[in-house]
């Protein structure tokens, strides 16, 4: 939504966030002309206010077209609208977010979705890497799971060398579940068991074994005999199962790198040039394992290239420490990009459980917004807080900063108003005050009782503080 000098806004806070609402609500008024009033409710904590208590309190201006609720109301939502609507008929009335710093994000500051999010045409194909060696409820379980992660295929990846006797039981097995399998040897043996258990795709077909191909009755991805000679290699072969119509699907080869990278790059778009309406494989796996880099962005990268380029399928493995979520990622990727290229907007501000070390948003509250709260502060409560460059630990009579959590708490019990922390509420400060200092080193939004947002390894976490004051605390009059 955004404002105009038609709307005034009236914002609903509680004592202790005063100071850092003024102080962004200011700045978008300014860049969003709007008009704006703030109501400070006798409350220390916005999240301990309910709805009876709000209404004894609120004081809405006559002129105001908006009221924005603190983001813990947004359960009680409709219960206090119909309180508030018989005196305000034509008022709108919204939660905004739970922390005072994503207010911008109603502003604007984040991109539309419409419902067609989520779509995708390329199908993932997780490999098993050596799957002869695992046990056979191994082998499965670890099906299961990849599926579950959004693999749309598992590829049984084989042992050169080493025949796979009992192939044929082990797809079986994996097909009776539901599971579509490909079988990736160039044993043509094993892939006529493979096929006979129920697999319905072989990788991969090259000059060395395509007339067996003819045989399988399946869909193969065809590849050239070696990456430099695609154009001839691959093009046979393709020619080949063209002329004895079996299925198949290109793959010239991505290439690690310092290897080919970008010339193999270049062979994905000569392939597509030399087949129109063609389906094409890439093989992403060379360049997650063989890069000492997190996967995520590489992921994205890769599957922005195939979505432009309509190849709508991707062979992933996830062995390698720094690539164990990869099937997550690229199926998060997939929908991003899908939606960028049919929308034909940059893929920024969609999907936020793809931005993993970093935040979506690191806005911190000023070191003066912090002071004003320090000073605030009544009660025997400890926060935790950062402003980007430092740790700051307040309660009444304290305000401690740093960048260390252990010199922090050696100062804090050097206080006499330390005597009321006991073993636990010490774990408990240290456990934040740890966050704090991730969050610090990582320029990470950071929230008291707040999981640090990891995207799709976030893990939640309960609310300890607000818990007790929830529990033992009335709202403050």
């Amino acid at each position: 939504m955004t404002a105009n000098e038609h709307e005034s806004i009236h914002f609903v806070t509680g004592r202790l966030a005063e100071s850092a609402v003024r102080e962004i609500v200011d700045e978008l008024s300014k860049r969003h002309s709007f008009a704006y009033t703030i109501d400070v409710l006798p409350i220390t904590v916005a999240a301990l206010m309910t709805p009876k208590w709000l209404m004894r309190h609120i004081a809405i201006p006559t002129h105001a077209t908006r009221v924005l609720l603190p983001g813990y109301l947004a359960p009680h939502l409709d219960e206090i609208r119909a309180m508030i609507d018989p005196q305000h008929p034509s008022l709108r009335i919204d939660c905004g977010p739970k922390d005072v710093r994503d207010l911008p994000t109603i502003f604007g500051n984040r991109r539309y979705r419409s419902d067609d999010y989520g779509q995708y045409q390329i199908e993932i194909i997780a490999e098993i890497n050596y799957a002869p060696r695992l046990q056979r409820r191994t082998l499965l379980t670890e099906a299961e799971r990849l599926v579950s992660q959004g693999a749309n295929r598992i590829d049984l990846g084989c042992e050169p060398g080493v025949r796979w006797i009992e192939v044929a039981d082990a797809v079986r097995e994996m097909t009776d579940l539901g599971i579509a399998v490909s079988i990736d040897s160039f044993d043509p043996w094993e892939v006529e068991q493979a096929v006979r258990g129920g697999a319905s795709l072989v990788l991969s077909v090259n000059s060395t074994n395509r007339q067996q191909a003819l045989d399988w009755g399946v869909e193969v991805v065809a590849i050239p005999d070696e990456p430099a000679d695609f154009q001839a290699s691959m093009v046979q072969t393709a020619e080949f199962l063209l002329k004895h119509k079996v299925p198949f699907r290109l793959d010239p080869i991505l290439e690690p790198i310092g290897c080919g990278f970008a010339r193999s790059l270049g062979r994905y778009l000569k392939t597509r040039e030399l087949f129109p309406d063609a389906a094409i494989m890439m093989g992403i796996g060379n360049i997650t394992e063989l890069t000492d880099s997190d996967s995520a962005p590489i992921n994205t990268l890769l599957l922005g290239f195939c979505a432009e380029l309509q190849i709508h399928s991707v062979l992933t493995t996830q062995v390698i420490a720094w690539a164990q979520s990869s099937v997550q990622e690229c199926d998060l990727a997939r929908r991003l990009v899908e939606y960028a290229v049919r929308h034909k907007v940059p893929p920024k501000h969609l999907e936020e459980r793809l931005v993993m070390l970093r935040d979506t948003s690191n806005i911190h509250p000023s070191p003066s917004t912090l002071d004003a709260l320090a000073e605030q502060i009544k009660d025997n409560n400890y926060r935790v807080a950062i402003d980007g460059q430092q740790i700051h630990l307040m309660s009444a009579g304290v305000h401690l900063t740093g960048t260390d959590p252990f010199e922090i708490m050696k100062e804090l019990f050097k206080l006499p108003q330390s005597s009321n922390v006991d073993p636990s509420h010490a774990f408990y400060l240290g456990f934040e005050l740890s966050k704090a200092l991730t969050a610090l080193t990582l320029n990470k939004r950071y929230e008291q009782d707040e999981a640090l947002r990891w995207g799709l390894h976030t893990r939640a976490e309960k609310h300890h503080r607000l818990a007790r004051k929830r529990a033992n605390q009335e709202p403050e009059e």
